[in-house]
Order: C-alpha cells, then sequence, then structure tokens
C-alpha cells in the first residue's frame, strides 16, 4: 500500500526542512502552483486537445505534470499548517450532503 497524505506531508515538509529558505511564502507559492497548473494544461492540450508538441520540446508526462502540482498543493497545506487528509475529508463529506441528488448515479439508471 503506498503512502497516505499525512505521511506526503511529512515527506514534503522533511525535504524542505533541509533547506535555510524553507517554504516560499504564501504568495511566492501560489504564483508556483499557477505555473505548475499551466504546465499542466499545456501537457493535457498536447495529448488530448488539437496543439501537438513542437518537436524541440522536451516530452513531460500529464502524470508528472499532476506530481509537480500535488507537490507545490502539499507546500502551500505545510506553510499554512492545514491538514490536507482531513480537509479533504471535510470536501468530501460536503460533496456527499449539499450535492447528493446533484448528479445521476449509476445504480438509478440500471
Amino acid at each position: 500500500m503506498g503512502k497516505s497524505l499525512a505521511e506526503r506531508q511529512q515527506d514534503v515538509d522533511r525535504y524542505i526542512s533541509q533547506f535555510k529558505e524553507g517554504y516560499f511564502s504564501p504568495l511566492a507559492l501560489m504564483a508556483r502552483l499557477t505555473e505548475e497548473l499551466g504546465e499542466l494544461a499545456r501537457e493535457i492540450n498536447h495529448y488530448y486537445g488539437e496543439k501537438p508538441k513542437k518537436a524541440s520540446e522536451t516530452e513531460k508526462t500529464v502524470e508528472e505534470e499532476l506530481a509537480d502540482l500535488l507537490f507545490v498543493v502539499i507546500c502551500v497545506a505545510n506553510r499554512l499548517h492545514i491538514d490536507l487528509d482531513s480537509a479533504l475529508g471535510s470536501v468530501l463529506d460536503k460533496f456527499n450532503t449539499r450535492d447528493k441528488d446533484r448528479w445521476t448515479r449509476i445504480k438509478d439508471t440500471e
């Protein structure tokens, strides 16, 4: 079994903590998050959209860009002392209550 979200947050914290600079400021992290999201959008556009890569462009994958984005999300959470496991649990609870009747469930169509 893979590592939990909490363990991944600890891994990132151990990595960042070995450098004097530590975590970037929340605004700098937001800029990094935006940059990584743009790179993910570009890769998805290359693989699934109408814009093929130029021959001179490096080969990256959607998987790699998603992981880069997740790393920065974890950095933001750690910098702001947010437990992502708990936060994600709250969001899922919200979707399961507020939006419980919003979509057609597969079992309802059979």
